[in-house]
């Protein structure tokens, strides 16, 4: 699956998308936070406050007990202000 990074996200994971495989026991996004967190010194400063984090599973917000199963692009965003 592909998955993209926004704004500070990306800035600490140092790139703005990449294709992963995920084992099969990540289900979830919450799952799938975990993992990337373990994935490297980046990916853990990027992920250290996961209830701060804004998910999207093809173009569409979820909550992190959102199932993975299917998708075809995740992306995680810092929470946004609007004006």
């Amino acid at each position: 699956m592909k998955v993209k990074y926004f704004a500070w996200v990306r800035e600490r994971v140092g790139k703005a998308e990449e294709t992963i495989e995920p084992p099969p026991n990540v289900r979830t996004v919450e799952e799938l936070i975990a993992w990337l967190s373990g994935q490297g010194e980046a990916y853990a400063h990027a992920f250290e406050k996961p209830r701060v984090i804004r998910t999207a599973i093809d173009h569409a917000h979820v909550k992190s007990d959102a199932a993975i199963a299917g998708a075809r692009e995740i992306a995680f965003f810092p929470p946004m202000t609007g004006g």
